[in-house]
């Protein structure tokens, strides 16, 4: 599964902060295309998430790891007016809203939202009018979008893990099931599940495809896989 993933959930004491600078950084990916202020924003986000106490200056943060001057700055414009004029700006600009609404449909990055936005797709509808414009994964992206927005409770996460490791393990006790991601490290709940699945006899030299194929038939068999996004020899994405 592919979701968008935050830094913050709404219990952290610096949420507020963290979704401006997360949205900040989506802008920057998906519209300007600008990787490292991408990047700057997402790690300041993620230091302020880690901070267990309410930030209450810019100048505070500045002594978080990650956190510049600019990112300080505009956490002291929050602070002060409780918004930001970057975000209003982008808020009031078309394009940049349907690019940022566009790449949140599975399969779809930010040079086919430009190219969606440039032939007059702006919305979800357009999309669903315009469906021969997307390949398989962005088609069943769009088809689950609600689906894929939604978080999942880590407690949903353990009752697909106890189904993961009985239907897999019916056909050869010998495989290992993992769950990763922010599951492993603790998160309350979680954009996607990422599960490792490893076998004693899935090694650098062998043959995956079968040994892959047949788990994935197996989790279909059972209705935990409902669409299949894309499988290789040694991962695979569904839905």
């Amino acid at each position: 599964m592919s979701k968008r993933k935050n830094p913050s959930d709404e219990s952290n004491p610096n949420h507020e902060f963290c979704e401006f600078l997360s949205e900040l950084a989506e802008y920057e990916k998906n519209v300007n295309r600008n990787i490292y202020k991408y990047s700057a924003y997402r790690k300041a986000a993620s230091a302020l998430s880690s901070h267990p106490i309410r930030i209450t200056s810019g100048k505070e943060a500045r002594a978080l790891h990650g956190v510049g001057d600019k990112i300080a700055k505009k956490i002291d414009e929050f602070l002060q007016t409780g918004k930001l004029q970057k975000l209003e700006n982008i808020h009031n600009d078309a394009s940049s809203v349907a690019i940022n609404l566009l790449t949140r449909v599975s399969g779809i990055g930010p040079a086919k939202a430009r190219q969606l936005v440039d032939d007059g797709i702006a919305t979800l509808d357009d999309l669903k009018k315009n469906v021969d414009k997307l390949n398989h994964h962005q088609t069943i992206g769009l088809k689950h979008f609600e689906d894929f927005e939604r978080k999942i409770p880590r407690s949903e996460i353990e009752s697909i893990e106890k189904i993961l490791r009985e239907e897999i393990c019916k056909s050869d006790a010998e495989y290992k099931i993992t769950i990763c991601g922010s599951y492993r490290r603790g998160k309350s709940e979680s954009g996607d599940i990422d599960t490792l699945i490893t076998h004693p006899s899935f090694t650098s030299k062998s043959s995956k495809s079968d040994l892959l194929e047949g788990v994935v038939r197996t989790l279909e068999k059972c209705g935990l896989i409902t669409e299949r996004l894309s499988l290789g020899n040694t991962k695979f994405m569904v839905s």
